[in-house]
């Protein structure tokens, strides 16, 4: 079997996968009701599923609008952007959600891989929202294969250590992390959406994959 590998960096890939999230979630949040948006998120501890969309809603608008000032994204800006909002009704918070979806993409494809993690963390955000919502598909569906190709390339990039990933739902292995570290790559058996929460530093279920070569928490690339 041949090893998938992403070496080379596609510009519309992180707009392809906030495209393919955005169609599928904002009509999932906008049929749900007020009361929803006060659940807890287990995979964002202290933040409801509305604190965890105001995030995401204001990450993407500061990306839309090219605001980048130091300390942007630092959980202090992340708490004052939450609090920003705190007066806003939540469909405004899905409204602006939807609009930074929709415009961020070209912005991170000009931005020569400096922004595609930012593409990368909203897709798992949405993937703790369904979670935390009951909602089937968190860190799966139609962009899981956008979402891993990122993974890899941004894992490789970062010098994170090698890992090699046979998923129960892809055909072929994946290559995570940087191969040229001269650290013997790990190995990952399992399905893909427990591979993401490895890498995204999520719960997991201890029984549910299977890794040797390296601790769980030494994948997680937002850590």
């Amino acid at each position: 079997m041949t090893e998938r590998t992403s070496d080379e960096r596609d510009p519309e890939l992180p707009g392809r996968l906030l495209t393919i999230e955005r169609d599928a979630l904002i009509p999932l949040l906008r049929a749900r009701a007020d009361d929803d948006f006060a659940l807890r998120s287990e995979a964002c501890p202290g933040w409801t599923v509305r604190d965890v969309l105001a995030h995401s809603s204001a990450a993407l608008t500061r990306v839309v609008e090219r605001r980048f000032e130091e300390g942007v994204f630092s959980p202090e800006a992340n708490d004052r952007d939450i609090a920003e909002r705190a007066g806003w009704t939540n469909a405004r918070v899905v409204d602006e959600l939807e609009y930074g979806m929709t415009e961020a993409g070209p912005v991170i494809a000009r931005a020569d891989g400096g922004l595609d993690g930012i593409a990368l963390g909203e897709w798992v955000h949405a993937g703790d929202v369904r979670e935390a919502l009951g909602e089937p598909g968190a860190y799966a569906g139609d962009g899981l294969p956008y979402a891993l190709a990122l993974l890899a390339r941004i894992s490789r990039e970062r010098g994170r250590l090698p890992l090699h990933a046979d998923l129960d739902d892809l055909d072929d292995p994946l290559a995570l992390g940087d191969y040229r570290a001269g650290r013997p790559p790990a190995r990952y058996i399992g399905d893909a959406p427990t591979l993401v929460r490895l890498y995204a530093g999520r719960p997991v279920r201890a029984d549910g994959y299977e890794l040797a070569g390296a601790q769980a928490g030494e994948l997680n690339l937002f850590g």
